[in-house]
């Protein structure tokens, strides 16, 4: 065996730099010892993590499946209490909204091939997979509603059809209801799983920021497009959205920390997000307190969903300029490092102790 003079006399668990030795001779490297610490700069004034290279048309899909989404749970609770023109007028909603938002998609991805391609395996781990079969699965749903809508006047309900529409119609209610809060949310867990900071360290919270925000935009236009004597699940749906959007994105705000929290509040998307909360909180408390009222109701469904374009539209920028400044991405990698040091520190001196 040839004996490296250098290492001779070494002892043989130390015998060599980069860390503790594992189980089968192998040693785990300490991240302490190889990576100095940096200073706030890139490599010829380039950002460390490259921006989403998507457009507006992606924020506009989150949009839009967010409203399908709300409209489609709205719709099946329509059903449920026998309320017929905000049954159909969300359905309608659901289909139309589910549609435009898949043709932003595929105009993003620049071929219809392309979107095409995602359908042909299930890749679990892969959010853009999973969100797509969602999207697929909400779309049928979506349609046999609005089919059943449309056979109410012209079929015959003792006739077969007539038969199968009265089946398919708590089925399209059904299947509508259970992928739409998945629809809603996919689309935060797909921001979050990218490297971008702002979207990366608010994973916790973005779901249930988009999921309120998407119930918000659907009872919204509801209140636009329904008769006031059925928008009382509206109106009560505005506020729970409305509630449940600013509570989770004030929570995001704390736990990404002030400096990752930044792009939030400055530039456009600090202009987006602040207008999308004046929106929301206008259109949940018009909704609650003058609901009634046919004009005072269209103009807070309106603000609704002003408010939820400008949520999705302002953390899309802000994910966008976080991904520019190396500030936003260095600072989060080097509180972990020093917080996995001081545990490997602790871990070394209670194991010395304990020898």
């Amino acid at each position: 065996m040839t004996v490296n003079p250098f290492d001779a006399d070494r002892p043989p668990e130390v015998s060599r730099p980069g860390g503790r030795r594992r189980r089968g001779g192998g040693r785990r490297r300490d991240e302490s010892l190889m990576v100095p610490d940096i200073e706030f700069d890139s490599y010829y004034g380039r950002q460390v993590v490259k921006p989403a290279p998507w457009t507006s048309d992606i924020p506009a899909y989150i949009f839009l499946g967010g409203l399908a989404a709300g409209s489609g749970l709205l719709g099946a609770g329509a059903s449920a209490r026998n309320l017929p023109t905000l049954r159909r007028n969300t359905r309608y909603a659901a289909l139309a909204a589910v549609a435009a938002g898949g043709l932003a998609l595929v105009r993003d991805l620049g071929k219809p091939s392309r979107a095409l391609n995602m359908m042909r395996t299930v890749k679990v781990t892969s959010p853009m997979s999973v969100g797509s079969w969602i999207l697929t699965a909400f779309a049928a749903f979506a349609g046999l509603g609005v089919a059943s809508e449309v056979g109410r006047h012209v079929v015959d309900d003792d006739s077969a059809l007539g038969r199968v529409r009265r089946v398919a119609d708590p089925v399209a209610s059904v299947g509508s209801a259970l992928f739409a809060a998945p629809l809603a949310a996919y689309t935060a867990v797909l921001l979050a799983d990218t490297a971008t900071p702002s979207w990366h360290e608010s994973y916790r919270e973005l779901p249930f920021v988009f999921v309120g925000s998407a119930n918000a935009a659907a009872a919204g236009l509801a209140l636009v497009t329904a008769p006031t004597s059925e928008t009382g699940p509206a109106r009560k749906l505005a506020v729970a959205g409305a509630a449940l959007e600013l509570a989770a994105l004030e929570q995001m705000e704390r736990t990404m920390g002030e400096l990752v929290a930044e792009p939030l509040h400055v530039g456009r998307a600090g202009v987006l997000l602040k207008v999308s909360k004046a929106l929301t909180v206008t259109g949940a408390l018009g909704a609650a307190l003058f609901g009634r009222n046919r004009a005072a109701a269209a103009v807070s469904g309106v603000a609704l969903m002003a408010g939820s374009a400008c949520t999705r539209f302002g953390i899309f920028e802000a994910g966008l300029e976080s991904a520019k400044d190396p500030r936003y991405t260095v600072t989060p990698q080097r509180e972990r490092l020093e917080g996995r040091r001081a545990q490997g520190v602790t871990h070394d001196s209670i194991t010395t102790s304990r020898q």
